[in-house]
């Protein structure tokens, strides 16, 4: 792995920020903004400079009971070649859940959501980490996510599960030490416990990121100023290795520039007070884990292995967005604030991908949208997501203003169909049957 150095995450709204900044090695990029072929202007000049620029993904869903889709995975490797970075990274999580494996409909997440720590879904977690790897021009890092909920069963800590991970695929590991702390306040896990069960020659960089407490529960916003726990567990790991980079993430709330430099230098502290206390130089610990591992982890994971994890994945999941029974050995306080959190970004992120909506809408967008959503899980995308809440404030009559139902109705109509037509006669009638009811 390249010395990355001290960087941020490159976002559009601080982009000129990011660019004036003093004293950033490298940036990172959410590999599914970015087109390769229109790359940011401030991208370009970046990496003009010789800034490095490292995507990184949030849908594949490489904890996910399927194998990775190879369209998502050509995606992230058009984007490692397109910005000439030393490696891509991911996270280890499940975002969609249903379809075949469960003879059910496919529901998606729109979020990070945990991978339960047992064998079974390790064995599966490993076969899609080295497909992945096969599939990319570049080494691929996997992030350690934050979460809310806890599964039943479990089987390793968190330290354990990924050290076997990368011990048996050879995969590197992208640390997110904000993640550590919010599984410490909400889960009771042991940061400095995890740390100890990290295969810490295998970390590729670590991200560092704010959040908040409410109600004794630690929400990772990436919209608040990092607090001084996670500074202290970033200390804590650079006295055991020196990180190869470390990076700032912010996603919303965007300060001043002058905060966010503030909170760069802040962790270039933090990684300096580590290294006093005697963290060895980069390159002076063994080399990666190895890429082969015990005989279990050659033979791949099974069609039932998968099926059982899709099950259980799709039993959670329809729980948090389709309001079925929570699963058994769930807590349902804490699975009730997780569904909470997921219907709240639908809202902000269907703003962000379709603006008008809330400009047509006014102040009624947000309690229209968590109607909808209360009622609709989401099966595609967030711009699907958004033309089906169009829809559906059209064919319930949400809408009574004239005025405001034409521009939403128009809208629409103008957004529709970004796939070719079935020509099927039962879809031919159905959906021209719909344009008519919509055109009322």
């Amino acid at each position: 792995m390249p010395r990355l150095g001290t960087g941020i995450g490159w976002r559009p709204e601080i982009a000129d920020a990011v660019e004036g900044m003093p004293g950033i090695d490298w940036v990172e990029a959410v590999s599914e903004n970015l087109c390769p072929g229109h790359l940011p202007e401030s991208l370009v000049r970046l990496r003009e400079r010789g800034v490095t620029v490292v995507p990184h993904g949030v849908s594949l869903g490489l904890g996910g009971a399927e194998r990775p889709d190879p369209g998502r995975l050509a995606a992230l490797a058009e984007r490692a070649e397109a910005l000439a970075s030393p490696l891509v990274t991911e996270h280890i999580a499940f975002v969609r859940a249903g379809g075949p494996l469960t003879a059910s409909r496919r529901l998606e997440a729109g979020h990070l959501l945990p991978v339960p720590r047992t064998r079974d879904a390790l064995d599966v977690l490993c076969e899609n980490v080295r497909i992945a790897q096969d599939a990319l021009p570049v080494p691929l890092a996997v992030e350690n996510i934050a979460a809310l909920l806890a599964w039943p069963g479990e089987e390793m800590t968190e330290g354990q599960f990924l050290y076997e991970l990368a011990d048996r695929t050879g995969v590197r590991l992208l640390i997110d030490v904000a993640n550590l702390h919010t599984n410490h306040v909400n889960r009771g896990e042991d940061p400095a416990e995890a740390l100890g069960d990290l295969p810490l020659e295998a970390i590729a960089y670590v991200h560092v990121a704010g959040g908040f407490e409410r109600d004794g529960v630690w929400h990772d916003s990436h919209a608040h100023p990092v607090a001084q726990p996670v500074l202290d567990i970033l200390t804590d790991l650079a006295s055991r290795v020196a990180p190869p980079g470390v990076l700032l993430e912010r996603d919303e709330n965007f300060p001043a520039a002058g905060e966010l430099e503030g909170e760069v230098a802040a962790i270039r502290t933090a990684v300096e007070k580590g290294r006093a206390t005697g963290a060895p130089a980069v390159g002076s610990r063994a080399a990666a884990p190895p890429r082969s591992g015990p005989a279990r982890a050659a033979t791949g994971a099974g069609d039932a292995v998968r099926q059982r994890l899709a099950l259980d994945q799709t039993a959670l999941l329809s729980a948090l967005v389709a309001g079925t029974p929570v699963p058994e050995g769930f807590d349902r306080v804490r699975l009730g604030v997780q569904a909470r959190a997921l219907t709240a970004k639908r809202a902000d992120v269907v703003a962000k991908v379709a603006p008008e909506l809330p400009v047509f809408l006014g102040a009624g967008y947000r309690t229209a949208f968590l109607s909808y959503a209360r009622r609709r899980p989401m099966t595609g995308g967030y711009r699907r997501d958004a033309l089906d809440f169009a829809e559906w404030l059209l064919r319930d009559g949400r809408v009574p203003d004239g005025a405001v139902r034409r521009e939403v109705r128009q809208w629409w109509l103008e957004r529709e169909g970004p796939v070719p037509r079935s020509r099927r006669p039962g879809v031919r009638w159905a959906r021209a049957t719909g344009r008519a009811l919509l055109r009322r």
